[in-house]
């Protein structure tokens, strides 16, 4: 790593932390928090970086397990770049008021950074500060876009205040973002937010409306309708879509005033976050689910742009709740060491979470979830009494359509669960962020042996999951199909009802007598009790019972899961059946009773279950073997 220099970066004199602002019970019953609070832990983040910043703050070089795969200078970058995004959130929130002198840093920062020799591809050997150039290092293209959206919030007090020749050096910087994207995902967007700063400056109009209108036009091809994008010509669904895939696009309409643009995407967000809020715990936890988790309470930026645009079903006390359920969640749990940076993990450290393409500084993509201090004082976000979240009033079980995702909710706990039926990783392996069929608030994922994971023992390997295909889904229920090994298809299916969930699996193909294992959610000893107990095809023996070690988990060192074993039939199609419940109420009834479940043999060699909920309605699930399917296409929604 290269070395910061604490003695150069002090804070400024006369701008003491001022005193942590009491808990107001009054005004936010559920959290405590108020505006004062968000102000204080966003300086506070803040200057617990100064010491790791170079001479003249171009690059900040925080203190990880590695650098990632764009190196150290890369990886400084990116930390002036996120933390920038932090201070500008701040400074613009408060009209420009900057009681640490935060933006004078950035501004300095960007006149070093910027400083390169003639030669377009090389940096300057004489000057350690200098950036590498986003038509170099791809992942410089990620960063400008939170260098042109920082100078874009605070243009009156930074951009206006540069002089001619940095200005130009800035921009020259910057104009490389505005071609293709170097990847085929959200990272379009990276284009259009240096593009929506350039022309908000008035500088090279045409060029960037040209690099909007393209980004615009390659997302559109992603949008599967009531609010869902995947990341990419592909079946990737998870936090991208609220704090990539909507926070730029309505960002942008936003601040460039574009009518046309908001009621185009604005109520796409309200959509998306009709299913999307329910999937924060009464304790604050999103849902550890997809790849870039460490960006933590980043989260809470979706929920936070629909009250700053008005495309939002969540009333204001219920928005201020949700985000700063989200944001203490995490600093209460040691998101931050004792030097008061956000390190790579969940809690703390966790490296089975961290991406390759992830440096020390990633975490600092937690500022997007400072959006709303761009909400004034007054606002009612920030005034009405905290509200419930929908996690919290009552048990549902919400579908997700595009996805196939499902959400289960319990009031008296306040757990969400998801059920996934069509969301995989963008590459071939079978990543434990993506792949398992359950996800909840509370638990896992395991990344030794798979939780929530139906396989076969072929030639003493359990198989992986490999891509999910959506195949239907219905009120309560969803499933899809998936092919673990040439020749052998499994059929999938989770139906779900207050804290139950059935989960059965329909094997075609298998060899006879193969061995199937169904496991359970992984929990820590300090975690809410799972159960899983057998109703069909696996073989006799205690509910819920053995229990096996899976490893650790982003909740603890070591977790165990439930296990059900089992063997395919001599001939034909095989269905296993079980139940299975994961609940914080203090002793729960055994799943199996949760629930009557009737299994019946079909003319076409398949089953029907009939399943009817504790004191619920009664479901017929068919599982039909010679159900042809296919991979289905993303379609295209105008």
């Amino acid at each position: 790593m290269i070395p910061g220099n604490a003695a150069a970066v002090a804070p400024p004199q006369g701008s003491p932390m001022p005193t942590p602002p009491p808990e107001n019970r009054e005004l936010s019953p559920y959290t405590g928090w108020t505006r004062a609070h968000w102000e204080r832990t966003a300086d506070e983040l803040l200057l617990a970086v100064r010491p790791y910043s170079t001479p003249r703050h171009a690059l900040i070089h925080l203190p990880g397990p590695r650098p990632s795969v764009s190196g150290p200078r890369s990886d400084g970058l990116e930390g002036y770049a996120r933390t920038f995004l932090l201070a500008a959130l701040r400074v613009a929130g408060a009209h420009g008021d900057d009681p640490h002198g935060h933006l004078a840093r950035y501004a300095e920062g960007l006149a070093a950074g910027t400083q390169h020799p003639t030669s377009e591809t090389e940096l300057n050997p004489a000057d350690p500060e200098s950036w590498p150039r986003p038509a170099d290092i791809r992942q410089a293209v990620v960063e400008s876009a939170s260098v042109a959206l920082s100078l874009r919030l605070t243009r009156p007090w930074l951009w206006d205040t540069l002089d001619d020749t940095t200005q130009q050096r800035v921009v020259d910087w910057l104009r490389p973002a505005l071609g293709p994207s170097p990847v085929n995902n959200n990272w379009w967007l990276f284009g259009l937010t240096v593009a929506g700063f350039l022309q908000d400056a008035g500088i090279e109009t045409d060029r960037a409306q040209q690099t909007i209108d393209t980004a615009l036009a390659r997302i559109e091809d992603w949008y599967l309708g009531d609010g869902w994008y995947s990341d990419g010509p592909n079946r990737s669904f998870d936090h991208y879509n609220a704090w990539a895939l909507h926070f730029y696009p309505v960002l942008h309409a936003h601040l460039c005033g574009d009518k046309a643009l908001l009621d185009r995407y604005g109520p796409r967000l309200h959509a998306q976050l009709d299913t999307y809020t329910r999937l924060f715990d009464t304790t604050g936890a999103p849902i550890p689910f997809g790849r870039s988790l460490t960006y933590r309470f980043a989260a809470a930026a979706a929920p936070w742009l629909g009250a700053l645009t008005g495309h939002t079903p969540l009333t204001p006390g219920a928005t201020r709740r949700l985000a700063s359920g989200a944001l203490r969640h995490f600093t209460d749990r040691g998101a931050t060491d004792g030097r008061g940076l956000l390190s790579l993990g969940w809690y703390g450290p966790y490296p089975p979470l961290i991406q390759t393409y992830s440096g020390p500084a990633s975490p600092y993509w937690a500022s997007k979830g400072f959006l709303g201090l761009l909400l004034p004082a007054d606002h009612p976000v920030w005034t009405a009494p905290e509200e419930p979240l929908p996690a919290e009033t009552v048990d549902a079980v919400t579908l997700a359509a595009p996805p196939n995702l499902l959400v289960q909710t319990t009031a008296a706990d306040g757990l969400v669960r998801l059920h996934n039926h069509g969301s995989n990783h963008v590459g071939p392996e079978d990543d434990p962020l993506y792949a398992r069929f359950a996800y909840s608030t509370r638990t896992g994922p395991s990344h030794e042996i798979p939780d929530n994971h139906f396989s076969l023992d072929l030639d003493n390997a359990h198989t992986s999951r490999g891509p999910a295909a959506p195949a239907a889904h219905g009120p309560g229920w969803a499933s899809s199909t998936h092919t673990p090994a040439p020749g052998i298809r499994v059929l999938s299916v989770t139906a779900a009802h207050g804290r139950g969930e059935l989960r059965a699996h329909l094997v075609t193909g298998a060899p006879p007598g193969t061995p199937v294992r169904q496991t359970g959610w992984a929990v820590t000893p300090q975690g809410p009790t799972a159960q899983l107990d057998p109703v069909h095809g696996y073989g006799a023996g205690a509910p819920g019972e053995p229990q096996l070690p899976v490893g650790p988990t982003p909740f603890g060192p070591s977790a165990r899961a439930a296990v059900l074993q089992g063997r395919t039939g001599e001939e034909g199609s095989s269905l296993f059946v079980a139940l299975a419940s994961l609940t914080a109420e203090p002793d729960p009834a055994p799943a199996a009773s949760l629930a009557d479940v009737q299994v019946r043999t079909t003319e076409a060699h398949g089953f029907d279950i009939h399943l009817t909920w504790q004191n619920g309605p009664t479901v017929l699930l068919r599982l039909d073997p010679e159900e042809p399917h296919s991979e289905i296409p993303i379609p295209h929604h105008p």
